[in-house]
């Protein structure tokens, strides 16, 4: 079994086992090694990675127990397997949220770490503090049939150069993910969009979302960007793409899925 396919569950509590991995958490940067660099610095525990136990180790301000071997998620990707990225993803979200949730956010209190849950507690209005994770929305939208099929890609303001993806935004309190879609799209590219079909999801932690991938069909409107977000966006066919992710997002399987479709 190739490391990719051997599973990681998360859990509280390590099963009894002799091999351990521990992710140094250097700000949002990671250094692997299979030993702590200092058994004082906090640590927490992931879950089992097939039959090693995977610790998340906070890095003190200053310190730096791999001398400068420490690599950020992005450059982390593509250098070991799928499943070894996403723990150490787990593993730098964890961390920064427990160096956010060290005082209660209603009373003030200093918070401890509850006994069952993956939880900071407080011990006096007994508020729970729950790890963040903030689900968002990505979608492909088509329009056309067949070899003359058009896919809408947008530039973001923030992308840092010409680079065209999948519409994407959190979702909001109070809607589910199919409406998210649809206020998404009009939002961002006044696009009218129907026929919502769910492809996958990915864990994206920069810093803490969950992205959910969609399908959906064009239906009405004329392209006008929020330029508060979109520098650009319009419809291509398959054979005049513009520069798009790396297999590092879920847009590019949502991008490549879609160029095998015919």
């Amino acid at each position: 079994m190739s490391p990719s396919e051997i599973p990681f569950r998360p859990s509280l509590a390590p099963a009894e086992t002799s091999e351990h991995r521990y992710i140094h958490v250097v700000q949002t940067k990671v250094f692997i090694d299979d030993r702590p660099a200092d058994d004082g610095w906090e640590r927490h525990f992931l879950g089992m990675h097939g039959e090693v136990a995977c610790w998340g180790i906070d890095v003190p301000h200053g310190e730096d127990p791999g001398y400068g071997a420490e690599t950020d998620l992005y450059s982390l990707f593509g250098r070991v397997d799928s499943t070894e990225w996403a723990v150490a993803g787990r593993a730098v979200q964890l961390i920064e949220w427990a160096r956010t949730h060290k005082f209660c956010g209603r009373c003030g209190e200093p918070t401890v770490m509850a006994q069952n849950d993956r939880a900071y507690q407080c011990p006096a209005c007994r508020l729970m503090q729950f790890p963040r994770l903030s689900p968002a929305i990505i979608t492909l939208v088509t329009r056309g049939e067949g070899d003359a099929q058009q896919a809408l890609l947008a530039r973001g303001v923030n992308f840092p150069m010409p680079l065209y993806s999948c519409l994407a935004g959190f979702v909001e309190p109070g809607e589910n993910l199919e409406q998210a879609v649809v206020r998404e799209v009009e939002e961002e590219v006044g696009i009218v969009v129907n026929n919502i079909e769910y492809v996958a999801s990915q864990p994206w932690p920069f810093p803490n979302s969950l992205m959910l991938g969609f399908r959906a069909q064009y239906v009405s409107g004329d392209i006008v960007c929020d330029t508060t977000e979109i520098a650009d966006a319009n419809w291509y066919t398959r054979e005049e793409l513009p520069m798009i992710p790396g297999a590092i997002s879920i847009a590019r399987r949502l991008i490549d899925d879609w160029l095998l479709q015919r």
